[in-house]
């Protein structure tokens, strides 16, 4: 005599799925530690001192070539003439001394005393979407090879950055809740697919971290500073800030805001060209600057000693000024 069929347990398929879940995102997480761990090094800087080496900090460190080159954040490595060791989680330690750094985008590259380093993949974070899984691989408080994980929390944030004359502003940040702490800047953010979306950068608050993302426009950096050692950017002689532009000068240009200009810098370039304060900047070089960021990304090395249009709004009335961008000092 047969059995009659049962239905399934609720509970039972209920735990069964979740058991997968929870087992898929282990296998992600899983694989993307072993992949990239080899690739992430644990820094010991160092700065040169009349009493020799002394201590400067520490922080992470992601491989880009087997023969040294690895790329980290410009505030863990503050000195150009910091160096340091590196030390992997296969035990090895090496030398490695600062090729460039770039404190507007927070990046800067080193080179180890290796030759048969593991390399990563660089991704592209233009692809990441909000609740993406992303995992963290650092050293915090130095514990190396670190692995924590969690989801992109949101994407465009802004992180303010400076040299010692100028100021800037980081944008399209990556916010994650992956937990970050002292010793990550300049560790791995990773997507599922090991690919290396962000550099960490820094730890805004509890369950609140950062990283400058890999782009095309860091890429440019980091190629930037593996070849020159340094970062080329136009510089104009101006703070700004955004503003609405007006119903009548909006209506004209197709334009919602600008970028106000509030003070110029003495003999710069923007006050040799005759711009003064309150005047809207609304193009440069026929591009539209609806924020401050456009006009930043405009400043290219390009740019340096060429003449290029600037168009104001003035006392509501539209004025074409000539303005010579040179090379921004950090």
């Amino acid at each position: 005599m047969t059995s009659a069929p049962t239905e399934a347990d609720p509970v039972t398929e209920a735990g069964d799925d979740e058991s997968g879940a929870l087992d898929a995102y282990s296998r992600v997480v899983t694989g993307v530690a072993e992949r990239l761990a080899p690739s992430v090094a644990n820094l010991r800087v160092t700065r040169r001192t009349r009493r020799g080496q002394m201590p400067a900090g520490g922080g992470s460190s992601v491989v880009l070539t087997p023969d040294g080159y690895m790329l980290t954040s410009a505030h863990v490595v503050a000195r150009r003439d910091s160096g340091g060791r590196a030390s992997f989680v296969d035990g090895r330690e090496v030398r490695f001394s600062v090729v460039g750094r770039d404190p507007f985008s927070d990046l800067a590259i080193l080179r180890a005393d290796s030759a048969d380093l593991t390399p990563s993949t660089l991704g592209d974070a233009e692809r990441l979407r909000v609740g993406q899984l992303v995992v963290a691989i650092g050293n915090p408080n130095g514990f190396a090879g670190s692995v924590t994980a969690g989801v992109v929390s949101a994407l465009g944030r802004s992180l303010p950055a400076s040299s010692r004359t100028s100021r800037r502003v980081i944008d399209n940040v990556i916010q994650t809740d992956a937990a970050l702490n002292p010793g990550s800047s300049g560790g791995a953010l990773v997507n599922a697919r090991g690919e290396v979306v962000g550099i960490n950068t820094a730890v805004a608050g509890v369950g609140l971290g950062l990283a400058v993302p890999i782009n095309a426009a860091t890429r440019k950096v980091i190629g930037a500073l593996m070849t020159e050692g340094r970062v080329r950017r136009a510089y104009l002689g101006i703070a700004g800030g955004p503003r609405p532009l007006p119903p009548r000068a909006r209506a004209k240009l197709d334009m919602a805001s600008c970028v106000e200009v509030v003070e110029v810098v003495p003999d710069s370039p923007a006050e040799r060209a005759g711009l003064r304060p309150e005047d809207l900047i609304v193009s440069v070089n026929g591009t539209e600057t609806g924020s401050v960021y456009d006009l930043q990304r405009l400043m290219v090395a390009e740019l340096i000693g060429v003449e290029v249009p600037v168009t104001v709004v003035r006392d509501g009335r539209e004025l074409e000024l000539r303005l010579v961008p040179e090379e921004l000092r950090s």
